[in-house]
């Protein structure tokens, strides 16, 4: 149904996902650490849902017959210097696996491959909605400056995610 070629950079990019949600989980205990549970609450979320992308590139491959195999999760643990640091380490992130998913597709379609391609128009659309919400939280902490009580009013906005 799929080209192997394609299906093995779908089986890359599910590791890809799950190390994500592992780097999320990273930012949200820095920021528990920090007493931000709501900075804490949005990379939760954020996750979780690196998690149901992983699922949703697992089952179109089962769906297509393919073997999917797991391997090691890289270790997430990065050196975050201030409050600041996971907001852009997130966009960083999120512009590589836009990079990965635009990797994927541009093959796909080398090979006409149309089912993936039109599986994965649901991931392009998402990595847009991605790097968008990152850089709306770093606009949003650059405004409000690093001041206590603005941080506490940022947390609790990040908190009702």
């Amino acid at each position: 149904m799929i080209k192997k070629e394609v299906a093995e950079l779908l089986v890359k990019q599910i590791n890809l996902e799950l190390h994500s949600g592992y780097l999320y989980l990273d930012f949200a205990n820095f920021y528990e650490e920090k007493n931000l549970p709501g900075f804490a609450h949005w990379y939760v979320k954020q996750a979780g849902e690196e998690y149901e992308h992983a699922m949703k590139i697992r089952h179109f491959l089962l769906e297509c017959n393919e073997k999917v195999s797991l391997s090691a999760i890289a270790d997430p643990t990065t050196k975050l210097a201030d409050l600041k640091a996971p907001l852009l380490e997130g966009l960083k992130h999120e512009q590589f696996i836009t990079a990965s998913i635009n990797k994927i597709l541009e093959k796909a379609i080398e090979v006409k491959d149309h089912l993936t391609v039109n599986f994965l128009q649901w991931f392009v659309k998402e990595q847009g909605e991605e790097e968008m919400n990152a850089q709306l939280n770093i606009d949003k902490f650059e405004m409000v400056g690093g001041s206590g009580s603005a941080i506490y009013l940022l947390d609790k906005e990040l908190g009702g995610r």
